[in-house]
């Protein structure tokens, strides 16, 4: 799932679950949105993402192709290295600027909102 929200200045995508070729069908949609939206920098969060492959890493790409054209900037906050991994091989790493600072939370079976590393409870 990919939620788009946005602010004067900013576009933030927020991905969870797969993105691969099983969502490619709505990757179209969401690109022709965000691009339309005209944000100089769009912010990918991908704290939620499970699984990325070579499809999901070039719909991140065009988007971020498409944003630079623009001028603009695209964020990762949240990415796992194994996808930071993918977009290396698709000599794709540097059309991003990588938040390594961002911490993702965890939402427990509560609802509970703990920051990423914060101990578990006994």
């Amino acid at each position: 799932m990919i939620e788009i929200s946005t602010s004067s200045t900013t576009t933030t995508l927020v991905v969870s679950g797969d993105l691969d070729l099983a969502e490619r069908d709505q990757f179209p949609e969401i690109a022709a949105r965000v691009v339309g939206l005209r944000r100089q920098l769009l912010v990918i969060d991908m704290c939620g993402v499970t699984f990325m492959d070579s499809t999901g890493a070039a719909f991140l790409i065009s988007l971020a192709d498409a944003g630079r054209r623009r001028g603009g900037a695209t964020v990762l906050r949240g990415t796992d290295p194994r996808d930071l991994f993918v977009l290396e091989i698709c000599g794709a790493l540097e059309l991003f600027r990588v938040d390594a600072d961002h911490r993702c939370t965890e939402v427990t079976g509560s609802g509970f909102v703990r920051p990423s590393g914060a101990p578990t409870p006994a």
